[in-house]
């Protein structure tokens, strides 16, 4: 198990074997939580909110000018299109 050693303003390096197993990258984010006398970090997602709008801005302007696949009755019916519109774009 590696040990790591607090730095004068309280910074800890994570081993790059710990980093790598569980995929944490440069300006990843963590979740800090203290159980008894344990500090577990987690890696987090963080959502970008304007990011999201953005996204979602774009998403309502598709349906409104009928940029949109379905309904769709069933999981296959959006397989077979999806598929469909696959095709369609290899002939291009």
């Amino acid at each position: 198990m590696p040990l790591v050693k607090v730095k004068e303003k309280y910074q800890v390096t994570l081993p790059a074997s710990l980093r790598k197993k569980v995929g944490v990258a440069v300006g990843d984010l963590l979740e800090a939580q203290v159980q008894g006398k344990k500090i577990t970090l987690t890696p987090k997602v963080a959502v970008d909110r304007a990011f999201v709008e953005q996204r979602l801005a774009e998403g309502l302007e598709d349906l409104k000018t009928g940029r949109v696949y379905g309904p769709f009755t069933s999981g296959k019916a959006v397989v077979r299109s999806l598929h469909r519109e696959a095709r369609k774009l290899k002939k291009r």
